[in-house]
């Protein structure tokens, strides 16, 4: 059983730990808990995550975000992974920061990463897991909150959620996404 988990963000030092680049986050924890270790390759940062019996080839598209589909189709094809063991780990302004979503399906919501990521595979339905990071932002200011660091106050619910969405990961893996969906999609942080 071969997965791939696509933490979404964009390159750069001025972007690192920014609400947008929460998929890159949880992409280095979910590495990190397994001994792993990302290596530079074509159109993303990959590392492989051999566990009970699947392979996990984890990518950190570095197209930027608004062209992050060009590395998920190219890896997809490349590691023959199905639709439905793509696993897109992405920022929602949509949900409040004490929530975690995983779906089989949906619209990207306005988000330039899942836009570009269902132009290229042609269809919505493949699973994705939104991260609330809120909305607590004044009208005209959504880039800069989105491209902002979490605040002191957010960190320790940020921290626990990343290691849930690790924990989701691994469970969508071994037990499905509906029941995944039916034991996390309800947690407050």
């Amino acid at each position: 059983m071969k997965y791939l988990i696509v933490g979404l963000g964009n390159i750069g030092s001025e972007y690192a730990h920014t609400r947008h680049n929460i998929g890159f986050d949880i992409a280095d924890a979910f590495v990190a808990k397994h001994n792993g270790n990302f290596k530079g390759d074509r159109l993303a940062d990959i590392a492989e995550i051999k566990w009970k019996g699947r392979t996990f080839i984890v990518i950190k598209p570095n197209t930027y975000m608004n062209l992050s589909g060009k590395a998920v189709k190219y890896w997809m094809d490349k590691e023959k992974v199905s639709m439905e063991n793509i696993l897109v780990l992405v920022d929602e302004l949509a949900l409040p920061i004490e929530t975690l979503r995983l779906r089989g399906s949906g619209s990207d919501a306005g988000h330039n990463g899942l836009k570009n990521i269902q132009d290229l595979l042609g269809t919505t339905n493949y699973p994705r897991l939104r991260f609330g990071i809120g909305n607590n932002y004044q009208k005209g200011r959504q880039v800069d909150f989105v491209l902002g660091k979490w605040t002191e106050a957010e960190l320790a619910i940020v921290k626990a959620k990343i290691e849930k969405s690790t924990e989701i990961i691994e469970s969508f893996a071994t037990i499905g996404i509906q029941r995944t969906m039916n034991n996390y999609n309800n947690l407050a942080f």
